[in-house]
């Protein structure tokens, strides 16, 4: 749901458990800092399967594994008698809780555990009410009515539409920096408000009185429903913020409305999540208590459901899968996921990257099925479009002319367009490649270097902690990077949205198109579901032929769920919500 750096590329055959080696601080992206001696066997394969993979050093490795397996086993805590627990693994630790403010997929993984919007979603991530019982639209698409339910804050204080009003102006109030302020820009006055043209009092959002809301958008969107579901949405305790400002968030002072209260939070270790008895529907939540630990380390974690210290853990090491299913049958649940792995180019930086013959070189020269057939193994899909299969009001047709060519072509193709550009053995290209320092990252990012050296280009590899990693995504410090864009509702325009001349922070590269942005605009006013789709594919291939992004791979869920675990549904966004989970016995 949530934009990160990508983690997903692992290699070599599946290596035994073996003890967890931890380097560094856990970090914002999925695989976090850490290296673990059991993937070391397939990071020593993957280097020797291609040889211009670099080397890896694996002593360092493999002495760290023997100090860490000297070191005490963790347990699991005790449930207290008659009470229903959960122990969670969630990847990394969050930088906040605060809806307006998160931007991270295991950010929201918590926060929608502790906060409901108008809707909310099902065990399958459909939207359905939430703290809107119901709603009804104006014949033209523009005003949205919403019923709320009777409904208390986690305090006892009643939830009122101000609330909403109150985080519609928060997210979109310029101080708050929300980097997800532009998906509010769909109320009417949203955009003005943020960029401080208006007053923010003018956006469509109006409570009518304590239980009824009323939002005017800019135009009509169907998927608004869907939409609600995202944290950006979410409401916000007035009274608490007001009281507490930004440290609201912390344990004691965090107002929810959701199924879970936040009752501590221990950073680098992990937080304790409690139902909440005023939730509406508390009475049909199973689990009393939840801890949600960071679990960047895969290995470790696989090794933690196995040993029944935790009973589910959102990330397994993709090469592992055939591993897993022999040796856990029913725990791994891998699932096509919503979510497109891609190189960004920062249109900032002067060099070379400002010829659309590089970029479509360099995106070229990617060979997506050695990634996906190869290093991946657990069902990601080379990815030539952006646009994920399976979205919702999409055509996904979209594809640069060259997608159909075979390896060796593109390769020719890639090497006449760089001569072209006047790059060659007398004039090479050098290209800097950032990443996270995740071990899942290392090979992915060389993958792409081996890729780009068969073309005569070499890539620098520059791989930093995930925090350093997004402030220089944001700070534009980079030339080109590997992220990843998960789907914040199921729709196209989540994906095609991110690269609008005015989303902002998101649009890491700044790609800018005066076509592209005139076809998102008209698919926003238009009300035919088949048109919509029709336009936005336009607007796919503008993008793609523009060689405005580089996409890799189309990826895949993996989650380890122990069978004890009931409720959770496979679904195309990988969202799971507590208050649908129930454990059956305790280990």
């Amino acid at each position: 749901m949530d934009r990160r750096a990508s983690a997903e590329t692992q290699g070599g055959a599946e290596p035994p458990l073996a003890p967890s080696v931890t380097f560094g601080d856990s970090s914002p992206v999925n695989g976090g800092a850490f290296l673990t001696a059991g993937f070391a066997t397939g990071l020593m394969h993957a280097s020797t399967r291609r040889g211009s993979l670099r080397p890896i050093r694996l002593l360092p490795l493999l002495l760290s594994a023997l100090l860490a397996a000297c070191q005490p086993a963790a347990h699991r805590p005790a449930c207290p008698p008659g009470k229903v627990c959960l122990e969670y693994g969630n990847n990394s630790e969050p930088l906040t809780l605060d809806p307006q403010k998160a931007e991270l997929v295991f950010e929201s993984a918590i926060i929608g555990d502790l906060m409901t919007g108008l809707t909310t979603e099902a065990a399958d991530a459909s939207a359905g009410p939430g703290m809107a019982q119901s709603w009804e639209t104006s014949p033209d698409g523009l005003t949205w009515t919403f019923h709320l339910r009777a409904a208390n804050w986690s305090d006892g204080v009643p939830v009122k539409a101000s609330d909403f009003v109150f985080a519609y102006r928060r997210i979109l109030d310029p101080r708050t920096a929300s980097p997800y302020a532009y998906l509010v820009y769909l109320l009417k006055n949203g955009q003005a408000a943020n960029e401080g043209k208006a007053p923010l009092a003018s956006i469509g959002a109006r409570a009518v009185d304590a239980r009824t809301l009323e939002l005017t958008l800019t135009h009509p969107a169907p998927y608004l429903p869907q939409l609600l579901k995202h944290q950006s949405w979410y409401p916000a305790p007035e009274h608490a913020v007001r009281r507490f400002g930004d440290d609201w968030i912390r344990p004691g002072r965090y107002v929810s409305n959701g199924a879970y209260r936040l009752t501590a939070w221990r950073l680098g270790d992990h937080l304790t999540l409690e139902k909440n008895p005023r939730f509406f529907d508390a009475a049909h939540v199973c689990v009393d208590r939840i801890n949600v630990y960071p679990t960047p380390d895969y290995i470790a974690a696989e090794r933690q459901v196995a040993g029944g210290e935790l009973d589910l853990t959102t990330f397994f090491q993709s090469n592992r899968l055939a591993h897993i299913q022999k040796a856990m049958p029913g725990y791994a649940r891998p699932y096509l996921w919503l979510m497109t792995v891609y190189l960004t180019w920062n249109t900032h930086d002067p060099g070379p990257l400002q010829d659309p013959r590089v970029r479509q070189a360099l995106s070229e020269a990617i060979d997506r099925e050695f990634v996906t057939g190869k290093l991946l193994r657990a069902g990601q899909r080379p990815a030539y479009g952006f646009v994920p299969p399976g979205t919702a009001n999409a055509l996904t047709t979209a594809r640069p002319p060259w997608a159909g060519l075979s390896l060796a072509q593109r390769q020719a193709q890639a090497r006449a367009l760089l001569a072209q550009a006047g790059y060659g053995p007398k004039r090479p290209l050098t290209i800097a490649l950032a990443s996270s320092n995740s071990t899942e990252n290392i090979l992915l990012s060389e993958a792409v270097q081996a890729d780009w050296r068969a073309v005569g280009v070499e890539g620098k590899i520059t791989q930093s902690e995930g925090q350093i990693l997004f402030a220089d995504l944001r700070q534009r410090n980079f030339q080109t990077a590997l992220v990843s864009w998960i789907a914040d509702y199921d729709d196209p325009m989540t994906f095609l949205g991110l690269f609008r001349s005015d989303t902002g922070a998101q649009n890491y590269g700044d790609y800018r198109s005066g076509a592209y942005d005139a076809l998102l605009s008209a698919a926003d006013t238009t009300a035919d579901a088949r048109d919509r789709a029709a336009i936005l594919a336009r607007a796919e291939q503008v993008l793609l032929d523009d060689a405005g992004v580089a996409p890799v791979y189309f990826s895949v869920s993996r989650a380890l769920v122990n069978p004890r675990v009931t409720g959770w549904v496979d679904n195309l966004e990988n969202v799971h919500r507590a208050r649908w989970l129930c454990v059956r016995g305790q280990p």
